[in-house]
This record gives C-alpha cells, structure tokens and sequence, in this order.
C-alpha cells in the first residue's frame, strides 16, 4: 500500500471513528434528558446522570480531536489528488 492509499484507508477509519463519537454523544444527551425529565429524584440515577455528562464531555473533546486529525488527513489526501 502506498502513501495515498493509507491516507485514504485513515481518511476512512476517522469518518467512522467521528461517526462512533457522535453516536455517544447523541445518546448520552437523550439519557441525561431523560434522568432529568423521569428519575431526577432517583440518587442512583442522579449519580448516574453526573457519571454519563463526564462522558458527554470526553467523547465531545475526543471526538474534535478526531475531526481535527481527518481534516489534516484530508487535505493531504487532496493534495496528493491535484498533483
């Protein structure tokens, strides 16, 4: 495999990486809505609300990471395109 091939297999694995990020964050936020909405008198739940918005928040950040490498990743790959 050469170098543009790698990038393209990588350009791949970070769309489907930012894909899993977003999936977390999507359900992280519909479950501490509904904590909030259903059992926010429930301690249990409350703990575990606090427990899934540190998710929220790590998954967020790793996933900007991951934006952030495929756009560099991309724009290799277009400029491997025009030369």
């Amino acid at each position: 495999m050469n170098k543009f091939e790698t990038l393209q297999s990588a350009l791949k694995a970070r769309n489907d990486e930012i894909l899993g990020y977003q999936i977390n964050i999507d359900n992280y936020t519909r479950a501490i809505a509904k904590i909030n909405a259903d059992h926010a008198d429930n301690p249990a739940m409350v703990t575990f609300r606090d427990n899934l918005t540190e998710l929220l928040t790590s998954n967020q950040t790793e996933q900007l990471k991951a934006t952030i490498i495929r756009e560099v990743i991309a724009e290799q790959v277009t400029e491997m395109e025009a030369s």
